[in-house]
């Protein structure tokens, strides 16, 4: 049979009410508003970061296809500087003339071909262009409220951070000198009955369970001498008197 003076028992009680306190702000802390929004955040933030990879991507290909095009299109130039300069010069019989002239009109048809590739590609890399500007900027405004949230949060955490440490400091000032006995078996008991090892017992109402004692148990519990740990028959946890 377990015993503590009833002053411990007593106090035992402000320990529970200081436990309970620590208990609400660690839950508290897990619910502070930033944290949600920080998961939101960086569930965008990734979707936003691999449709930049694809986009840096696509717009990377256009660049080269775009240099390409250029190129191809310079060739063609080149070519008909060339013919030309030769033509031009008068130093060609008349047979290779007819064959310059022919093939300056077929570079000027592929040439016109390959302006008509290299402006579709210029067209689909400015409009890709945009589409990555966008995203870009949609990333920064995300990187920005995701460094908004975690300072908001990381102010939340040192409030409740700090106010625990009180009741810490308050929690272990209260249990200092309780009997051992009592302390042991209400830790036990708290870490299995969801953080509630004592209550109070109010009229025949153990206010842990909120169950109201049958007669017999209530007898049973008055008749008990004062230093006596009694606990509830419903619930289990240490019953404190109020009349003892």
């Amino acid at each position: 049979m377990t015993t503590a003076p009833v002053a411990d028992q007593r106090r035992l009680l402000v320990v529970q009410d200081l436990d309970t306190r620590l208990d609400q702000l660690a839950h508290r802390r897990t619910e502070v508003p930033a944290i949600a929004r920080l998961t939101a955040l960086a569930a965008r933030q990734a979707d936003l970061a691999t449709a930049l990879v694809t986009s840096r991507t696509a717009a990377g290909d256009l660049r080269r296809e775009l240099t390409k095009a250029e190129g191809d299109v310079a060739q063609v130039r080149a070519r008909a500087t060339r013919d030309r300069e030769r033509l031009d010069a008068g130093a060609v019989s008349a047979k290779d003339a007819l064959g310059l002239t022919s093939e300056l009109e077929s570079l000027a048809r592929r040439q016109a071909e390959l302006e008509e590739v290299e402006l579709d590609v210029m067209e689909r890399l400015e409009a890709h262009t945009a589409v990555l500007d966008d995203l870009e900027a949609a990333h920064a405004q995300v990187e920005a409220q995701r460094d908004e949230a975690t300072a908001e949060r990381d102010a939340a955490f040192a409030e409740l951070d700090a106010e625990a440490a009180r009741v810490r400091d308050e929690r272990a000032a209260t249990a200092d000198g309780l009997d051992a006995g009592l302390l042991a078996l209400y830790e036990k008991l708290r870490s299995h009955l969801a953080g509630r090892g004592a209550a109070a017992l109010v009229g025949r109402q153990c206010q842990g369970c909120r169950m109201e004692l049958n007669p017999l148990d209530l007898e049973s519990i008055k008749a008990a001498p004062v230093d006596q740990v009694v606990r509830c028959e419903e619930c289990g946890r240490i019953l404190v008197r109020g009349d003892v």
